[in-house]
Formats: structure tokens, sequence, C-alpha cells
């Protein structure tokens, strides 16, 4: 019990230590901002499973409270922030055929191509909901911008922290039993 509450503490703080700094770089005030921190749903998913999908989600909808983003729409973006990188979760453990590493080019193109799908399942749940009770909110811009939030950041920079971890700390990702 004692690693796992470890666990989630680290989580969590690492979670804090990506997202904070950048809170303030906001495209759609209260909305919508520029979030280096969506590079952590899909480590956090292939490190530690649905745990970590679960606390990915839960800090999302904790920064909306700190950030006074708290709205509606949370509601789907706690709901998307889980759905995606169980997406990444789910694909690794129980649909692909291979071991979930990043080694190999065939396993970063099915990383980014999940990552691509999960960017748009994010979208797809957080948007309509943002739509409909914020009219006023530019639909497309804020489209785009989940969009590449949950593409580019996990792309650009998890893939290496996600080598970087696995192969130089020696970190295991998790594997179905």
């Amino acid at each position: 019990m004692k690693i796992k509450i470890k666990t989630y503490i680290m989580l969590v703080i690492a979670y804090l230590l990506v997202a904070v700094p950048f809170k303030v770089m906001e495209v759609i005030p209260g909305f919508t901002d520029i979030r280096p921190v969506m590079l952590l749903g899909p480590i956090y998913a292939l490190f530690y499973g649905i745990p970590g999908c679960v606390v990915f989600a839960l800090m999302n909808l904790v920064m909306d409270i700190i950030g006074g983003d708290l709205a509606w729409s949370s509601i789907a973006g706690l709901l998307a922030n889980f759905a995606g990188p169980m997406l990444l979760y789910y694909y690794w453990n129980y649909i692909s055929k291979s071991k979930p590493h990043l080694r190999t080019a065939g396993n970063i193109i099915h990383y980014c191509i999940i990552i691509f799908l999960m960017a748009l399942l994010e979208a797809g749940i957080i948007t309509p909901s943002v739509s409909a009770f914020y009219p006023d909110v530019d639909r497309e811009l804020f489209f785009t911008m989940v969009l590449l939030n949950t593409a580019l950041f996990p792309i650009l920079f998890g893939i290496p922290l996600t080598i970087l971890i696995r192969e130089e700390l020696g970190f295991k990702l998790l594997e179905k039993k």
C-alpha cells in the first residue's frame, strides 16, 4: 500500500511540475491553453496503466479548479483525459501484437497513430461540451487546440521522454499478464 501511495504522490507532483508553469499560456481564456502537460497522459498510461489514467484525468480537473477554469465542460475534460490515455493503454495491452516499447520504427509509427486517434477522441469529447455550454467559444479553434495539445506534445516530447524513462532509468512499461 505504501508503494501505491508513493506512486500516486509522485504522479501528482510530476503533473504539477509540468502543468503549473504553463498555465498562463492561454489561447482561449478560461477554456484552453498551451498544455505541455499532455505529454504525460501516454506516459502515465504506458507505465502505470489504469491508475495512471485516473491520476492524469483527476489532475486535469484539479488544474481547472486551481486555475479558476472550472466549468460544466470540465466534466467532459475529465472523461476525455481518462479515455484518451486508456485508448493507448488498451491498444498496447489488448490489440497490438507487439510488446509496448518504442525501440522500433514500427512501434513508433503505431504510437503516433494511436496518439493522433487519442487526440481526436479527446477533442471529440470536449469540444461539443464546450460548444453546448459556451456557444460564443470558437469551436474550430478550440477543437484545433485540443487536437494539437493532445497530439504534438506526446509525440514531440513524449516519445523521447518515454525512451529515456524506459531505457536509461530502467522503468518497465506496464504489460498485461
